[in-house]
C-alpha cells in the first residue's frame, strides 16, 4: 500500500535532514511549550494547558450536613476555603440558580431544583484501596418538596475549542443526571450551542448518553444524528473510576473513556466561544428521572484537565514582552495551523503522552520557520518521537475556515 502523500514527504524530509533522532519525550513546564497536540482520531493543537488536582486536599475535606429548605441551599456559603481560593476562583464558579423561571415554569420539570454551594465540597476517600486521598464531590439530593443540586461554570465564556478530560465516576440512586458539557446559551433551542457527556442514573450502569445539542426540536421530536448512545468499552460501568474526555474541534465532538474512542459526531458541532460546565441534578422530568425522597445521588472528581484556545485574556497568564504577547494572541485565535510560513509554534508538547497527570511532555522543538518545507536549511527537527512524525502528517485547520 503507498504511504499518503504528506506521510511519505515527512519521512523523506526527516531522512535527509541527517539530524533528527527518535527519543523518549521529557517532562517539562507548560512555559517551555509553544502549543499543546492532542493525540486520537481528531488530532488538534492548542495554546493553553490547565490542571486542576482533587487528590490531596486533607485540610479541607469533610462533608456537609443537607440543608432541607430550598432558600437555605441557595444562599448556603462555600463548605470550605478551598472555594475560596483564587485558584479555584480564577477559573470555577459555583452555581445557586433554581429552575422556577424556566423547566418547572415550561412544565418540563415536576419538582423545584436548586443549585447550592452545600452540595459541593472536598470529600475524603474511603475507598478500599484508594487512588487518592480526597476528590471533589458535587451532590443532588431529594427533599420533600425540592431538589438540591450542584453545578460549577467555568467563569471564561470564551473557550473557543477546547480536549477537556476527568477522573471522575458518578454514583447515588436513580433519578439523577451527572454531566460534563460545553456550553452556549441561546433564546431560541435551535441555536444552543452545547457537546456534552451525559450520565443518568436511571440507565444501565455501562452506557452513557453523548450529544451535540439539541437533541430535539421544540416541537418535541427527536434529532436522531445529535445523539449516540454508548456502552463503555473494558467491561467498565460509570461508577468505577475512569478518565472520561471530550475533544471539541471545529468539525466534530469526539469522546473518549480511559483513552478508548467511544463517540464522534459531526452533527451540528458548536461553532461559537463557549462555557465549560459540569452538573449533578434532577427535576423530577421524564429526562433525569425522579428521585425517590432522601436518595442521592454523586458525581466524585479526583482531577481535571483541558488544554484549550480562547478568544480572550486566560487567566493566571505570566508572560511579559511584546514578542511573547504576540505569539500567545495567534495561539488563541487560531488551533495551530502547521503549514508553510506558519511559525507560531515552534514547541510541541502533549499531555497524553506524558507519565505524570497534570504535566506536559515535549514532544519535539522545531528550528525551522517552514514546516513541511523541501528545503532544510541546518536542522529541522531537535526532538521528535515515531507518534509525533506520523501527526505532523495529519491535516490541521485555522478557526478562520469555519
Amino acid at each position: 500500500m503507498a504511504l499518503p502523500t504528506a506521510l511519505a514527504s515527512l519521512i523523506l524530509l526527516i531522512s535527509v535532514s541527517g539530524r533528527p533522532a527518535l527519543a523518549r519525550p521529557q517532562l517539562v513546564d507548560d512555559s517551555q511549550c509553544g502549543c499543546f497536540m492532542t493525540n486520537g482520531s481528531n488530532v488538534a493543537y492548542y495554546a493553553e494547558h490547565r490542571f486542576y488536582d482533587f487528590q490531596s486536599l486533607l485540610k479541607y475535606q469533610g462533608v456537609p450536613d443537607p440543608i432541607t429548605d430550598a432558600d437555605g441551599n441557595a444562599v448556603a456559603p462555600a463548605t470550605s476555603d478551598y472555594f475560596l481560593s483564587q485558584d479555584w476562583n480564577s477559573t470555577w464558579g459555583i452555581q445557586s440558580w433554581n429552575n422556577s423561571a424556566s423547566s418547572l415554569a415550561a412544565g418540563t420539570a415536576t419538582v423545584l431544583m436548586v443549585n447550592s454551594p452545600n452540595n459541593i465540597y472536598v470529600e475524603k476517600n474511603a475507598d478500599s484501596a484508594p487512588s487518592s486521598q480526597t476528590y471533589l464531590t458535587m451532590r443532588t439530593i431529594r427533599h420533600s418538596n425540592f431538589q438540591s443540586a450542584a453545578e460549577i461554570e467555568s467563569v471564561k465564556t470564551d473557550y473557543k475549542f477546547v480536549s477537556i478530560r476527568m477522573l471522575a465516576r458518578t454514583t447515588g440512586s436513580p433519578g439523577a443526571v451527572t454531566a460534563m458539557f460545553t456550553y452556549r446559551s441561546a433564546s431560541e433551542l435551535a441555536k444552543i450551542q452545547e457537546a456534552d457527556l451525559e450520565i443518568r442514573t436511571q440507565d444501565p450502569r455501562n452506557t452513557i448518553q453523548y450529544t451535540n445539542q439539541p437533541s430535539y426540536t421544540a416541537g418535541g421530536d427527536d434529532i436522531p444524528q445529535a445523539t449516540q448512545n454508548v456502552t463503555l468499552p473494558n467491561h467498565l460501568d460509570w461508577t468505577d473510576w475512569a478518565v472520561h474526555r471530550l475533544d471539541w474541534t471545529p468539525k466534530q465532538s469526539t469522546w473518549y473513556v480511559d483513552g478508548v474512542e467511544v463517540a464522534s459526531i459531526t452533527f451540528q458541532t458548536p461553532r461559537e466561544p463557549s462555557q465549560i460546565i459540569l452538573n449533578a441534578w434532577s427535576d423530577g422530568g421524564d429526562w433525569s428521572g425522579n428521585m425517590t425522597l432522601h436518595d442521592q445521588a454523586y458525581l466524585q472528581i479526583q482531577w481535571l484537565e483541558m488544554v484549550f484556545n480562547s478568544t480572550g485574556p486566560v487567566p493566571g497568564w505570566t508572560d511579559s514582552g511584546d514578542a511573547s504577547k504576540t505569539r500567545r494572541d495567534a495561539l488563541l485565535r487560531d488551533i495551530i495551523r502547521r503549514e508553510s510560513g506558519n511559525s507560531q509554534c515552534q514547541s510541541v508538547c502533549s499531555i497524553d503522552d506524558s507519565n505524570t497527570t497534570g504535566v506536559a511532555t515535549m514532544l519535539w522543538k522545531s528550528s525551522a520557520s517552514r514546516i513541511g518545507s523541501s528545503k532544510v536549511n541546518g536542522s529541522l527537527v531537535q526532538l521528535i518521537p515515531l507518534a509525533a512524525a506520523v501527526a505532523l502528517a495529519l491535516p490541521m485547520f485555522p478557526l478562520s475556515q469555519f
